[in-house]
């Protein structure tokens, strides 16, 4: 229930209760039915009760069936309205509903938009009434090749209201917008523009417009009034003295609060941050911030989460922006299309630069219609999110001539065509941004900045050959950024040799092949193994850190994400190459990243899911410390081995490694770092070695541990004849629960997928038990073992 009594304070300041914003996430009815009319679900009863965001392919994009529902739903949901004022507008604002949505008030149509990955506002005003409301919104993710990003893409294109929706109230004399630019920024002073769109449908007089800004620290530092004359105005402040700049480090953000005043009374209030930067991308060169060189330490970015896809709380969305934060990023690409309001908030306020896509991701160009749907979708990706410091480009594309999905789609005379045109629109609607496409080589000349494909060391070449890449790249490009990088990486899987594939494929080239099988790579060849991963972000990073006119790099991808374009990676259906798992925890990967770019002291000692080894008697294996410390101790056993000063010249690890001389069975690692305040950081690792190598693989053990959150995470060790971990099986395990609960499946996470392929002779999954049930059966098989069995006393 909803009523307009009360002020509501999010985003917007509320004055004398003329304008609310309230949340209306709960208690929503959902059908899953596709039927087109309202007629037509008069006689449907199978409703269920959900609260938003909401996604209907949670868990069905990452099951093991092929496929997942592209279809249309509805939603329904009751607004309670006690009065209504007829000198207000009502509306409903969606921030995401993906991918076309028909909003329904009290059986009538209200509105439609097409496009899933921004906000949009729908005019309820002429439709409610007093008492309870009835809206109905129908959501369909259907496969459309008019609107993007196409089929084709490397993502699942979930359907349903995928982000938060807001009931609004304004006067009808009204702050439509406010349009925040910097003209001159310098150290010393800054200029503020604020370009406004007042609504005003009988041409009130006397309407005053008085914006007021407040620095970091809250000061009201400058105010200005102005007579409103026509519906566009503008307020100047020029001679801003001493800016606190916003940048990466400090990113300082100013308060502006807009007022609308009639005889003398606020009517309308609206609260924007302010943040004053300036950047340039040298000519062949680095990226400066404020007048400062900044290496763009970079990352990327998918909207989703195991077990609820994009469907995701701004809590989830924070914790994403944190986590890159703690890696010490300060920039992120939003793959591939805009997301969440909470994550660009997030940027303005944690310091990370962005670079907003619009989803032109693969498909070619296309016809009129989906020529319209896109300028609309990049319309109102910049339109939407123009105010906020921390983006700096608006990305038209992402490999847009792949697959075409439309006849001659990927003519490049059209394609440029088209590009044209979006540019020179972002450029009307935005001259202070640049605009960037990725591995579109063919309109490289007509954006701003380019990203070529360099994938050394996966789908191309060798990790070595990084540093001829984006040498030959930095003369080719005048405005060169490298975005995408790196390999798949499957959690706990290590090996003593990891594949390089150095006489097996040809070093020196680094261009993603779109037909893989035509070309050797490491994505094909390789073990997959953690160790790998680490050593490639490990040379890349050593390379960008020590050039000084390069302007930065953007690893792919943050977290493993799920995609239908692979169903036979050693988790179903999900994009492994992210330095943490589909829930956001850190793989070993990370561990390098943070040792290159974080300022908070750490060490981490490669690696803790690397807990079983093997080898011969005597034969010292090299054990790397990643860290940020500036000297870092190391202990085996307790027997100092010696004190090293980090050096990022140095390959492995910046130089933090130590020759360890296992002995058979329990060996306890230590690594101790001092940080710049003389803090000590320390990490412990324990490793159970052994000399014997194992046979071939006889058996499946079976085991459980019961977790703190009721469930029992169930795991299978692939052992020999003579009860060695086969620590190198790799094979796909399949789990069931055949009694007594449930598998947590389906979450493209390493303990919460039925089937996945073993790390180094281990696989295991979460088991929700059933509270009813004694007795829990689990069976897990492939075809080696037909089929081994695990009873738990419930």
């Amino acid at each position: 229930m909803v009523s307009f009594n009360y002020i509501f304070a999010g985003n917007i300041l509320i004055d004398n209760q003329v304008r609310t914003k309230t949340n209306i996430n709960e208690n929503w009815m959902y059908a899953e039915t596709n039927v087109n009319s309202i007629n037509d679900l008069k006689n449907y009863n199978n409703w269920i009760q959900i609260n938003l965001p909401h996604t209907w392919n949670a868990e069905d994009a990452t099951d093991l069936v092929p496929g997942y529902r592209r279809s249309a739903s509805w939603y329904k949901k009751g607004i309670e309205i006690k009065s209504i004022s007829k000198d207000q507008n009502y509306t409903l604002y969606f921030e995401g509903s993906n991918i076309t949505t028909k909003v329904f008030v009290n059986g009538k149509e209200a509105g439609i938009h097409i496009g899933g990955y921004v906000g949009f506002n729908i005019d309820i005003s002429n439709l409610i009434k007093e008492g309870n409301n009835e809206i109905l919104v129908r959501v369909d993710n259907s496969y459309n090749p008019e609107i993007i990003p196409s089929q084709q893409s490397d993502f699942f294109i979930y359907g349903g209201i995928t982000r938060d929706v807001w009931l609004l109230t304004t006067p009808k004399n009204n702050i439509a917008d406010v349009k925040i630019t910097t003209p001159k920024v310098s150290h010393k002073k800054a200029s503020l523009k604020l370009k406004t769109l007042i609504e005003s449908p009988k041409n009130v007089l006397r309407l005053t417009l008085q914006a007021i800004l407040y620095n970091p620290s809250g000061k009201k530092i400058a105010t200005k009034s102005i007579l409103i004359t026509e519906n566009d105005t503008e307020i100047n402040f020029e001679n801003i003295k001493n800016p606190e700049l916003w940048d990466t480090n400090t990113p300082n953000l100013y308060t502006v609060k807009v007022y609308l005043i009639l005889n003398k009374k606020i009517i309308d209030t609206i609260v924007e941050k302010v943040g004053f930067r300036w950047f340039e991308f040298k000519d062949n060169g680095p990226f400066y911030l404020n007048g400062k060189r900044l290496l763009l330490r970079g990352t990327h970015r998918h909207e989703e989460q195991a077990g609820v896809g994009p469907a995701m709380t701004n809590l989830q969305h924070r914790k994403d922006i944190e986590s890159i934060k703690e890696m010490g990023a300060n920039f992120v690409r939003l793959a591939h299309y805009p997301q969440d309001p909470e994550i660009y908030k997030a940027c303005d306020e944690l310091g990370i630069l962005v670079w907003d896509e619009l989803p032109w991701c693969r498909g070619g160009v296309g016809n009129d219609a989906w020529k319209t749907n896109t300028k609309n979708q990049l319309k109102e990706m910049i339109l939407q999110n123009y105010n906020h410091p921390s983006i700096i480009i608006w990305s038209l594309g992402n490999e847009m001539y792949w697959l075409p999905d439309f006849e001659d789609g990927d003519n490049p005379e059209k394609m440029n065509d088209f590009l044209t045109e979006l540019n020179n629109l972002s450029h009307k609607l935005d001259p202070s941004r640049k605009t960037a496409i990725r591995k579109y080589y063919e309109g490289a000349h007509i954006v701003d900045v380019f990203s070529p494909s360099i994938w050394s060391g996966w789908y191309s070449g060798s990790y070595k050959s990084y540093q001829k890449a984006i040498d030959t790249y930095k003369k080719e490009y005048k405005h060169f950024i490298h975005a995408e990088y790196g390999g798949s990486s499957h959690v706990g899987r290590h090996s003593e040799n990891p594949i390089t594939g150095e006489g097996l494929i040809q070093s020196e080239s680094w261009e993603e092949e779109i037909v893989q099988t035509e070309v050797a790579n490491i994505a094909q060849i390789g073990d997959w193994s953690e160790n790998y991963i680490v050593d490639l972000f490990d040379w890349h990073l050593r390379i960008s850190e020590l050039d000084p006119t390069f302007v930065g790099n953007i690893q792919w991808a943050f977290k493993d994400f799920a995609t239908p374009l692979r169903p036979e990676n050693d988790i179903p259906y999900m994009n492994q190459k992210g330095v943490a798992d589909r829930n956001g925890n850190p793989k070993d990967a990370y561990y390098v990243f943070k040792s290159y770019w974080s300022d908070q002291p750490f060490v981490y000692i490669e690696s803790h899911t690397w807990t079983e080894r093997q080898g011969p008697e005597n034969t010292p294996k090299t054990i790397s410390v990643y860290s940020n410390c500036e000297k870092v101790s190391f202990y085996h056993n307790g027997i100092f081995l010696g004190e090293k000063q980090k050096d990022i010249s140095k390959f492995p690890a910046s130089g933090l490694t130590w020759d360890v001389n296992f002995t058979s069975g329990k060996n306890e690692l230590v690594a101790i770092g001092i940080g710049n305040n003389s803090e000590k950081v320390i990490d412990t690792l324990f490793v159970n070695y052994r000399f014997s190598k194992n046979d071939v693989a006889a058996k499946l053990n079976l085991s459980y541990n019961k977790l703190e959150n009721g469930n029992y995470l169930v795991s299978a060790i692939a052992v020999d004849k003579n009860g060695l971990r086969c620590l190198d099986y790799e094979k796909k395990v399949y789990f069931q629960c055949l009694e007594g609960g449930e598998t947590l499946k389906s979450q493209g996470t390493p303990t919460g997928s039925e089937a996945i392929a073993m790390a180094n002779g281990k696989a295991s999954i979460e088991i929700i038990p059933d509270v009813k049930s004694n007795l829990i059966r689990v069976m897990v098989l492939n075809q080696s073992f037909k089929g081994s069995y695990l009873t738990i006393n419930n």
